[in-house]
């Protein structure tokens, strides 16, 4: 009862709730907050603080700045969405926020866009040498686990991963360590109206959360660049719980020896028994993978999936999936 108390106490107040209402759309900073409310940091870090300490917002870091979340996980997280879920958006100060907010994320997407202009003619010379991305996109979707409720996507880029996959589950989470992508996916989601899906800063040999607590990991076109493959698929081994998988997408063994010049590219491809060789090191069980044939290079899925000890398995195959149907 008192718990339920101090969430209703912290939301019950004019600009408290306008935050709320502004974390629901993005993950916002001090500062945005300050451009937006048209308030005083102090004022605004204040509730910010009051938020953060009963329950209803999560700070993070990304790089220099501190952001702010709807609070993600457990029972207060779906009573913090009934809140938001019951703020009535055209209440003139809610409805001049969002305008505010709108015109800072525009702000955003021309300058995401001017980044992805500068190099895109790079990305579409790879692009025109493999499979087409939506055959790709297609292949992940159909075999995302049964009952994929958390996704999270390694080296997320621009988003694409998670416009395609997160209507599928019920919260997905995009790491990337470049701020430009960073910015670049947040302004694509936003775009593609998709709330479900965060993106945060992150580093993939050292992910910011727990053992299993994901039911897919996706990394799309990233090992090659890794230094460290196998210490990649391992930490998404890690966040991967029992019953879940981790599903690599890179290239085959390649010979453009342009890649690592023009590209930035590590490693010229990966062989079928040296990513299940990770794999299962790893601790996960190899599937057999799939390959996508294109002009001049061969893309592979390979998966592994984290088997569910015995008794669990037993248990759980007994009973009905309540997955999202695909």
């Amino acid at each position: 009862m008192e718990h339920l108390l101090t969430l209703l106490r912290a939301a019950a107040e004019d600009t408290r709730l306008r935050i709320l209402a502004l974390a629901a759309r993005e993950d916002l900073t001090v500062s945005d907050y300050v451009h937006i409310l048209g308030q005083s940091q102090p004022r605004v870090s204040r509730h910010l603080k009051l938020l953060v300490e009963a329950g209803l917002l999560e700070r993070f870091r990304e790089a220099q700045f501190t952001r702010f979340r709807l609070v993600t996980e457990g029972d207060d997280a779906a009573l913090v969405r009934e809140f938001v879920r019951r703020i009535d958006p055209r209440q003139p100060r809610v409805a001049a926020d969002r305008a505010r907010l709108d015109a800072l994320q525009q702000r955003r997407q021309s300058a995401a866009a001017r980044f992805f202009r500068d190099n895109a003619q790079r990305w579409d010379e790879l692009r025109a040498l493999h499979v087409a991305d939506r055959e790709i996109e297609r292949a992940l979707a159909h075999h995302l686990p049964v009952g994929t409720r958390r996704l999270l996507d390694i080296g997320t880029g621009t988003g694409r991963l998670l416009e395609v996959l997160a209507p599928r589950v019920e919260q997905a989470i995009g790491i990337d360590q470049s701020r430009e992508m960073l910015a670049l996916a947040r302004a694509n989601l936003a775009r593609a109206g998709i709330d479900n899906a965060d993106i945060r800063q992150g580093d993939m040999y050292a992910l910011p959360f727990e053992s299993g607590a994901f039911d897919a990991v996706t990394i799309h076109h990233v090992l090659h660049y890794a230094d460290d493959p196998a210490a990649v698929l391992s930490e998404a081994a890690r966040v991967v719980r029992p019953g879940g998988a981790v599903l690599v997408v890179d290239f085959s063994p390649h010979d453009l020896v342009e890649l690592k010049r023009e590209h930035a590219h590590v490693h010229l491809g990966f062989a079928d028994n040296q990513v299940q060789g990770w794999l299962r090191s790893a601790g996960l069980n190899p599937l057999d993978p799939i390959h996508f044939p294109g002009r001049r290079l061969m893309t592979g899925i390979w998966r592994g999936e984290r088997e569910l000890p015995a008794r669990s398995s037993a248990r759980e195959a007994s009973q009905p999936s309540h997955g999202v149907t695909r």
